[in-house]
C-alpha cells in the first residue's frame, strides 16, 4: 500500500482523497475546516492537525486548495518536514504565476514538483472521471501515474512543469465564456417570451449541443444553484488568471473582461458560494432577482 499526504479536502479534494483511499493509498488527510475531512476517516485516512504533522516524513504530498496563496501558505510549512527527494503534486488551479512560485518554492526545499491542475467539476470528481493536466520531469511519471488513474479518466502530460497551469487557463477561460454566454442566451430568451427549452431544441444532436451547456442550463431554467458543482466565487477567480496570465502580451480580450465584470456583479450581490450557473441572475430583471443584484 503506497502512503502520501493529500492537502485540501473541500470540494473537490474530498472526492479525489476518498478515490485514491479506495485504489488502496494510506492517506494523511488535512483541511483547514476539520470537519471537511471528516468523511474520510471511516474510509481510513488519518487525518493531522496541521499541515506539517500530515506531511512529516511523506515522500508525495499532494495540494488540492483554493488558490494560490492558500497552496503557497500550505506548502510553505509542509514541505520543509518531506523526506529527502519527495514529490510535490500539485493539482489547484492557481494560474501561471502562482505555478511559478511553486516551483521555485519546491526548487528551494529540495522537493521535486509536477504542476497538474485537473478538469472536471464536481461529479466528474467523485466518479474519478477527471482529467488530469500533468507537468513535470519525466522521472516522475511513473510515480504520479498510479495516482492520477485513481482520480482521473485521463491524465495529458504537457512538459515541464508549468505547461500544465498554461492549458488549464486557457480552458478555463473557454468554460467561463460559455456559461456567461448562456447565461444571457437563457435570459434573452425569457426577455422575448421564449420557452429556454426550445433554444436547446433547436441545437439538439448538432455540433451546438454541449452536454455542458445542458448541465447548467438546466440549473438557470430551475433557477437551482444552491449545490454547486464549481462555485462562482471560484469561475470569477479563473477569469482573473486569465486576465493576468497575458497582461504583458498586448492582447486586448473585451469578451473575458466583460465576463469577469458579470461574475463580480454576481459574487458582490452574494452568490459567490452557489454554482457558478448563478451568473444568471445579472440578465434578471431587478424585481425578479433575490438579494437585489445590481
Amino acid at each position: 500500500m503506497s502512503e502520501l499526504t493529500f492537502l485540501g479536502t473541500g470540494t473537490m479534494g474530498l472526492p479525489m482523497a476518498r478515490n485514491l483511499l479506495t485504489a488502496g493509498f494510506d492517506l494523511r488527510v488535512w483541511n483547514r475546516t476539520a470537519d471537511r475531512a471528516a468523511p474520510l476517516l471511516q474510509a481510513g485516512a488519518r487525518r493531522c492537525e496541521d499541515p506539517a504533522a500530515a506531511a512529516q516524513g511523506a515522500a508525495i504530498v499532494v495540494t488540492m486548495l483554493s488558490d494560490a496563496e492558500a497552496v503557497l501558505e500550505i506548502a510553505g510549512l509542509a514541505l520543509p518536514t518531506l523526506t529527502q527527494g519527495a514529490t510535490w503534486i500539485q493539482m489547484s488551479t492557481i494560474g501561471i504565476e502562482g505555478t511559478e512560485r511553486c516551483a521555485e518554492l519546491a526548487h528551494d526545499a529540495g522537493v521535486t514538483f509536477v504542476d497538474a491542475p485537473v478538469l472536471g467539476t464536481k461529479a466528474p470528481a467523485e466518479q474519478g472521471q477527471l482529467v488530469i493536466l500533468a507537468s513535470g520531469p519525466e522521472s516522475a511519471q511513473s510515480l504520479c501515474e498510479p495516482i492520477f488513474a485513481s482520480v482521473g479518466a485521463r491524465t495529458v502530460w504537457l512538459g515541464g512543469a508549468g505547461a500544465g497551469a498554461r492549458v488549464k487557463v486557457v480552458v478555463n477561460g473557454w468554460i467561463v465564456g460559455v456559461v456567461a454566454v448562456l447565461a444571457e442566451t437563457i435570459n434573452v430568451a425569457e426577455a422575448l417570451g421564449v420557452d429556454p427549452q426550445l433554444f436547446f431544441a433547436a441545437i439538439e444532436g448538432g455540433p451546438l449541443d454541449l452536454a455542458y451547456a445542458r448541465a447548467k442550463g438546466s440549473a438557470m431554467m430551475s433557477r437551482s444553484f444552491e449545490d454547486p458543482s464549481f462555485r462562482l466565487a471560484l469561475s470569477r477567480k479563473d477569469a482573473d488568471l486569465l486576465l493576468s496570465a497575458v497582461a504583458d502580451a498586448d492582447l486586448e480580450l473585451p469578451v473575458m473582461q466583460a465576463v469577469l465584470a458579470r461574475l463580480h456583479t454576481a459574487e458582490r450581490a452574494g452568490h459567490g458560494d452557489e454554482d457558478m450557473a448563478a451568473t444568471y441572475w445579472v440578465g434578471v430583471p431587478e424585481s425578479e432577482r433575490p438579494g437585489g443584484v445590481t
